[in-house]
């Protein structure tokens, strides 16, 4: 296992373990000021959007797993592909579900930060999409 694929596959923990936490701190330490969300059904949250939903208790994630890796590293951007597999709430409805995730990393500060998540629905949309908002 190469030092890149270690210290993202660390990071990846760090950031499960604070996302299920709910802290904030940890999160915001661990992403770029340009920080983007690509959500399961297509929305894109920003930093500040991606914070608040704990900050205010709108989501809450009971579990979440980040499994079966493969990092790349690219000079000094990798690219971290895995599944995420989470038990989670979005101002109380339900929000589980199992992704496709891809981090994007960017050596920052003498070290990795995630500069952007994307989530796919592995199988399909997932249970708490909006009717006629299907995969396209």
């Amino acid at each position: 296992m190469s030092s890149t694929e270690e210290q993202v596959k660390a990071l990846g923990r760090r950031w499960a373990d604070a996302e299920v936490r709910g802290d904030t701190e940890t999160l915001g330490a661990l992403v770029t000021d340009g920080f983007r969300l690509v959500g399961p059904v297509g929305f894109v949250l920003d930093r500040p959007q991606w914070l608040a939903r704990y900050r205010t208790g709108e989501l809450v994630t009971k579990s979440l797993d980040w499994h079966d890796v493969d990092v790349r590293e690219f000079g000094g951007t990798a690219i971290a592909i895995g599944v995420h597999e989470q038990t989670a709430s979005f101002k109380g409805t339900p929000a589980d579900g199992r992704f496709r995730a891809t981090h994007v990393l960017v050596r920052e500060d003498g070290g990795w930060r995630l500069a952007g998540i994307h989530l796919s629905a592995i199988g399909g949309p997932p249970p708490f999409t909006p009717a006629g908002k299907g995969a396209a």
